[in-house]
C-alpha cells in the first residue's frame, strides 16, 4: 500500500493523463447522446456524421487544454493561445473571404436547421437570384440543382449571409417567349 502512494505522489502527472484519456470516451458518448436529444432525427445521418466529428474534436482539445494545466504550461503560454484562437474566431466569423469563415457558416446552417438537403431555395443576391433543391450541405459549400438539371456551388459563408427565401414548392419553369426573327423588310 506504501508503494502504490509513493508511485500515485511521484507521478501523479501520469495518473492524471491516464485518468483523462480515460474520460475522453465518456465525455463524448454524453456529448453525442446530448446531439440526438437535440436533433430528434431533424437531420440527416451525413450531417449528423460530421456533427459528431466536430463535437469529438471539441472534447478532445478542452481536455488537451486540461492536460497541459496539469502538465505546467503556464496560464500566461495558454492566454497567448487563447487571444490567438480568439482571434482566428474573429476572421471566421466576419472574414467574407475567409475559408474558416466557411466552415463557421457551415457550423451556424447546422444550428439552425431550417434549410435542409430536399428543400427548394431561393437566394436572392442584389437584383439577381439563384433557385435550387438543396442537394448536398458540405463543410465548405452548399450544393444546390437548378431546374434546368444544372449544379449550383455556393459557398456557406455567402448562403448564411444573403436572404434565402425556403420556397413550398417545386418552381415551374418560366415560359421563354419564342421570337420570330423576320430577314428583310417587312
Amino acid at each position: 500500500m506504501l508503494y502504490l502512494t509513493d508511485i500515485l505522489s511521484e507521478q501523479y502527472r501520469v495518473v492524471i493523463t491516464i485518468f483523462v484519456v480515460l474520460l475522453f470516451p465518456i465525455l463524448f458518448k454524453l456529448s453525442r447522446r446530448l446531439l440526438d436529444k437535440v436533433t430528434q432525427g431533424k437531420i440527416d445521418t451525413h450531417r449528423q456524421l460530421r456533427a459528431e466529428l466536430l463535437l469529438k474534436m471539441i472534447t478532445a482539445m478542452l481536455l488537451l487544454c486540461l492536460l497541459l494545466v496539469f502538465w505546467g504550461i503556464e496560464l500566461k503560454g495558454l492566454l497567448v493561445l487563447g487571444s490567438s484562437l480568439f482571434a482566428m474566431l474573429g476572421v471566421a466569423l466576419f472574414a467574407g473571404w475567409s475559408l474558416l469563415s466557411n466552415l463557421t457558416s457551415f457550423l451556424l446552417m447546422f444550428i439552425q436547421n431550417y434549410c435542409r438537403v430536399g428543400n427548394w431555395v431561393r437566394i436572392i443576391d442584389g437584383a439577381n437570384h439563384v433557385e435550387g433543391c438543396i442537394v448536398e450541405m458540405g463543410l465548405m459549400n452548399v450544393v444546390l440543382r437548378n431546374l434546368e438539371g444544372h449544379r449550383v456551388i455556393y459557398p456557406n459563408n455567402l448562403f448564411v449571409t444573403r436572404p434565402v427565401l425556403v420556397l413550398c414548392d417545386e418552381p415551374k419553369k418560366p415560359k421563354t417567349p419564342t421570337t420570330k426573327r423576320v430577314l428583310g423588310p417587312k
